[in-house]
């Protein structure tokens, strides 16, 4: 195996390679287990365009958002030490059933080589590998992992699975067939970046929580409204998602590699304080300090880049809690941040009218004790988004 090295700008460095599904991949938390072992993960995703396409993957070996109150994974946490023995990515077809379209396999090679040794935080990127992908079917990527010993190994997203995936002890990624593979339950195991040798107009990165990774909508759906926003503008516009379930500002604030992946952008769009004010129990003051140091950090590493902030989705909170929350959105909406372009007022697309608009409309709730927004809701928050955002000129 040849030795990782890191890259501490690795997806500036790659211009020509465009996010290539607004799936996200962002990890919320990491592998820990007793004994060392050997298993294989395989994934089935939408691409953003199909046809011949020639594929890279970048990885951050560490997790991004915090998971729950952090005693399993914290934002920033660097993930341990691991190898990738083999990568593949596939023709899925057009059902992901855990096979893969015979003779479609494509070797992912790091190097030159077929393995990987991943150090503890490192980030490294793969060759490029070309893959036919007729209309209407799913990449397949799948790579067997091998942890160096007990304890934490690689980070992952734990969230309810928006896309299929199976998984299988041992090495079985260049096996075609679904046979020792059983559909993954909580376990989307996946590099950080997905990317196609694409020039588009502007990379647009989208960074939140859940909402923005699209929790609790329908598995290989894409309704979520950063997946629909993506389709509304089109292919000439890179749209990254990593909106990481259970994410929170002060994960970002740290200035680990989730910050660094928001970095990329040409334009950021900014979706966060749900987890901040709840579960975080943060007060307006301090989200909206959090919110300036992202934005800055932002400007820091690219003068050029826009910052989009919106409003914080409304998420049924009450009574301190609902102080604090309208307290941020006033401030967003008449005073934002310092280095905010524009603001985007998701609140009052998903909130029912005032004097409750505290409160998500029933009708865009997951279920009736949930309001995590759901396909409905990515619909109308996409639609809002792409009449405000061709319709606002830069800087208003």
């Amino acid at each position: 195996m040849n030795k990782i090295e890191n890259s501490p700008n690795g997806v500036l460095s790659q211009p020509e390679f465009s996010s290539a599904t607004a799936l996200s991949t962002a990890a919320n938390y990491i592998m820990n287990a007793a004994e060392p072992f050997t298993h294989t993960y395989r994934t089935y995703i939408r691409l953003r365009e199909n046809g011949r396409l020639t594929l890279k993957f970048w990885h951050s070996n560490a997790v991004d958002s915090t998971w729950d109150q952090g005693a399993e994974a914290r934002g920033s946490e660097p993930g341990g030490e691991w190898s990738i023995e083999a990568a593949y990515i596939a023709d899925g077809g057009a059902v992901p059933d855990g096979s893969i379209v015979p003779g479609s396999q494509v070797p992912v090679t790091f190097g030159g080589e077929r393995s990987r040794k991943v150090e503890p935080g490192g980030q490294f990127w793969s060759d490029e590998a070309t893959v036919e992908l007729p209309e209407g079917h799913l990449l397949a990527f799948t790579w067997t992992l091998k942890t160096a010993g007990p304890g934490k190994s690689f980070p992952y997203n734990v969230e309810g699975m928006l896309v299929s995936g199976y998984d299988a002890p041992g090495t079985l990624a260049a096996q075609e067939s679904a046979a020792g593979f059983s559909e993954s339950d909580k376990l989307q195991v996946l590099p950080s970046f997905l990317g196609y040798k694409k020039m588009v107009e502007k990379k647009l990165v989208l960074l939140g929580d859940s909402i923005t990774q699209g929790v609790r909508t329908a598995k290989d759906q894409y309704t979520h409204w950063a997946a629909r926003i993506a389709e509304g503008l089109g292919t000439q516009y890179g749209v990254w998602n990593i909106g990481s379930g259970w994410g929170r500002a002060y994960d970002v604030a740290t200035d680990g590699p989730w910050l660094h992946k928001a970095q990329q952008g040409d334009e950021v769009l900014i979706v966060l304080g749900v987890n901040d004010l709840d579960i975080g129990q943060r007060s307006a003051d301090e989200l909206l300090v959090d919110l300036e140091h992202i934005i800055s950090r932002i400007k820091e590493a690219r003068p050029e880049a826009a910052v989009i902030l919106s409003t914080v989705p409304p998420f049924n909170f009450a009574d301190e809690r609902e102080t604090h929350w309208r307290k941020v959105n006033e401030c967003i909406r008449t005073s934002p941040p310092a280095g905010v372009d524009r603001v985007f007022d998701m609140a009052a697309v998903l909130s029912v009218p005032a004097p409750a608009d505290h409160r998500i409309k029933p009708e865009y709730m997951s279920d009736e004790f949930d309001p995590h927004p759901n396909g409905a809701a990515g619909k109308a928050v996409a639609e809002a988004f792409l009449a405000w955002y061709g319709g606002c000129p830069s800087g208003s």
